[in-house]
């Protein structure tokens, strides 16, 4: 039975959020260089907690495959003579092998026969490999941020303590940070700092489940989750339900014990989403709530050590909660105290960025797109969208948001509320804000949905136009994932917008901060517009194929909801068993056509009418009179945005596409007839292009 690979590396607490990323990056990293070096495995397990990370290998063969190489030499007429003897290229080719030139042999080649040489590679050790790689392997795990530590010239996420690295029961040799590899691991910091012999994964769980440490990151979550529930229940309430805390609060413990602390009612009086904040953000403690919902003055805490005393560490708790909550109150005291519109003023003295200006010129400028968005998409609402638009950045100067950022846009609808502003008014200033995470809520409301894309929209222009573009592995200023919102706001809500008129007046507004060209910016910034729209249409459930995408959106994405009705519609018609067919008569049409463009524009054939004395053959006659009516037809189709009728429509042309190359010469020696011959193309093809590009378009 094949021996498994076993290696942990025990540290000082790594951070929570470094703790997985690194795990998955252990077990795509081995399995790949097992993979490369011919060695058979089985699937990887991980497993990890704050001071240790663990990978275990099952099924490790102990040598490499063995290969049979094949090297091909000189033809056969060339290696022997008349007589059968070797020649000099025969003998050159066994020396340069390595061999005599008894161990060649005839192979049979389509091209006739050649001497070759066949040769066995023996398997190397797996343990062999394993030990030279160990070192790089370690230094090579990815963190956000790595350190120093002694006089060590190597980093890694936390000072290293030990190294276990087994194969079967045997040691791999490696060292790392001035640590050797063993067979020994530690038990719990405080409860159990004893050495442990590792011996295997299942045994070495168990040993450490005896010395306070619970190794497997999904047991110890089901731990947290059961007894904080219990804890809860413990005090009449139920635990707030939050994966994100539960997932942090996972890696930041290695044996979980559950607490219950309180606080004085009169912190109840705070917003939930502010007394939540500072029990969550600032002390990782569960929030618990009854029945209805309601915030109960108890908290769920999860220690890494049981208690000698439970009351006392929970009282400790509640202290440094106490403490954390007089701050947020007094803050929310104090902010009530001045009205969001007298905070406005303050923006001025927040400076955005340097290359961009202040908050409240940003807030200016988007305020001007918010105003002609709702113009066009919801004229009745355009004093609560401005009214919004002017407040929604005054609670960045307030106590609590400067106390607690991630706060931002709640506070400034909790304080509109409390000053009397109209409830969509008060909704927008939150709603700006979203979706604030890949996948999150977009706007229910059309004034946050329009705040929102205003805000977003001068967000992106402002940096393209100051050249502070995303990079393949920065992108500071969110910029993927605003536009990505921005997609969504428009095709989930909808809203039948122009993003190039969008575009234009953002570009516009910032005029005097551009560093190149508006057209330019404006190029880049809807190419880049595009390539989110590609991805989003290629993830979504339609999971649409990025040539068929490519294909209707090169046509333009101006409405982003054509540009998806397009897709769809092409995605559907491409289904069709004919299409593959009607495809290449399209795309030859397209080809003919000198220096094509899907827009219609280009050469002088392309603009030139058709001259409908010069169809003298009756199948360039015919295209040219089915031509005509279909354009009708597709008119009517696409005015009503129906792309696959339109494509229906487009298909039975067909017929006369072929029939023309079959009975017309396009490049006829006159060059008139010439010239109509590729106007009739060129009109063929540009009606075909008012739904997609057919070259883009892969078929059989």
């Amino acid at each position: 039975m094949a021996p498994d690979f076993y290696m942990e590396i025990g540290t000082e607490e790594i951070p929570a959020g470094y703790i997985v990323p690194a795990l998955d990056w252990m077990a795509v990293r081995m399995s790949r260089f097992l993979d490369e070096n011919r060695i058979a495995h089985g699937e990887p397990a991980v497993a990890g907690t704050p001071r240790r990370l663990v990978l275990n290998m099952p099924g490790v063969a102990e040598f490499q495959q063995a290969v049979r190489t094949e090297v091909t030499g000189p033809p056969r007429s060339a290696a022997y003579d008349a007589q059968g003897k070797p020649t000099r290229a025969a003998e050159g080719f066994a020396k340069s092998q390595g061999v005599s030139i008894d161990d060649l042999t005839i192979k049979q080649t389509p091209k006739g026969e050649y001497l070759c040489v066949f040769r066995e590679e023996a398997g190397v050790p797996a343990r062999e490999l394993l030990e030279k790689m160990l070192p790089d392997f370690i230094s090579k795990i990815p963190f956000p941020k790595s350190m120093h530590w002694s006089s060590y010239s190597v980093t890694f996420a936390r000072p290293i303590r030990w190294i276990v690295a087994l194969f079967g029961q045997e040691v791999l040799q490696c060292e790392y940070a001035h640590v050797r590899s063993g067979k020994k691991s530690m038990g719990h910091r405080f409860m159990s700092p004893v050495w442990i012999e590792v011996n295997d994964l299942e045994s070495h769980r168990e040993n450490l489940r005896k010395n306070h440490v619970i190794l497997d990151i999904s047991e110890r979550l089901e731990l947290i989750r059961k007894g904080a529930d219990a804890a809860a229940a413990g005090v009449g309430g139920t635990i707030l339900a939050d994966d994100e805390l539960l997932d942090e609060v996972t890696q930041l413990v290695e044996f979980p014990q559950p607490l219950v602390g309180q606080f004085e009612d009169k912190y109840l009086e705070l917003p939930p989403e502010l007394l939540i904040t500072v029990i969550k953000k600032h002390q990782r403690y569960f929030a618990i709530i009854d029945g209805s919902g309601a915030l109960l003055p108890y908290f769920v805490t999860i220690s890494n050590v049981i208690p000698r005393d439970a009351s006392v560490v929970a009282a400790g708790n509640a202290r440094v909660v106490r403490a954390r909550l007089e701050d947020a109150r007094f803050y929310y005291r104090e902010d009530q105290k001045v009205r969001l519109d007298e905070r406005v003023d303050q923006l001025k003295g927040v400076v955005f960025h340097s290359k961009i200006g202040t908050s409240y010129e940003k807030m200016e400028r988007f305020k001007d797109l918010a105003l002609m968005l709702a113009e066009r998409a919801a004229p009745e609402r355009l004093a609560e969208v401005g009214r919004a638009a002017r407040l929604c950045k005054a609670d960045l100067v307030s106590g609590v948001v400067s106390e607690f950022p991630e706060l931002q846009g709640i506070m400034g609808r909790t304080y509109a509320r409390l000053q009397g502003e109209p409830e969509a008014v008060a909704q927008a200033i939150y709603e700006h804000y979203l979706p604030s995470r890949s996948g999150g809520p977009i706007p229910s409301g059309i004034e946050g949905s329009l705040l929102s894309i205003a805000d977003k929209i001068d967000t992106i222009a402002a940096c393209f136009g100051a050249g502070m573009l995303p990079t393949g592995t920065t992108d500071p200023f969110a910029l993927r994932r605003q536009t990505l919102g921005i997609i969504r706001i428009v095709l989930e809500t909808p809203l039948r917008i122009s993003l190039g008129e969008v575009i234009d007046r953002a570009l516009a507004l910032l005029s005097g901060k551009l560093t190149q060209p508006a057209e330019n910016v404006k190029r880049d910034i809807t190419a880049f517009f595009e390539g989110r729209l590609l991805n989003y249409l290629a993830a979504g459930d339609g999971g649409f194929s990025p040539d068929v995408i490519d294909a209707a959106l090169c046509i333009g994405i101006d409405d982003l909801l054509e540009a998806v009705a397009r897709t769809r519609a092409l995605a559907r018609f491409t289904a069709r068993d004919d299409f593959a067919a009607l495809a290449t008569a399209v795309k030859r049409v397209a080809n003919i056509i000198k220096e094509p463009s899907p827009a219609g524009r280009g050469s002088e054939a392309e603009v030139a009418p058709v001259d409908e004395s010069l169809l003298t053959n009756a199948a360039e006659r015919l295209l040219f009179d089915e031509l005509n009516s279909t354009q009708e037809a597709v008119g009517i189709l696409l005015a009503q945005s129906d792309y696959f009728g339109a494509l229906e429509s487009m298909a039975r042309l067909k017929p006369m596409i072929d029939s023309f190359f079959d009975s017309v010469l396009v490049m006829d020696k006159d060059e008139a007839v010439r010239r109509n011959r590729l106007a009739l193309l060129t009109r063929t093809r540009a009606l075909f292009a008012r739904v997609a590009d057919f070259r883009k378009i892969q078929t059989p």
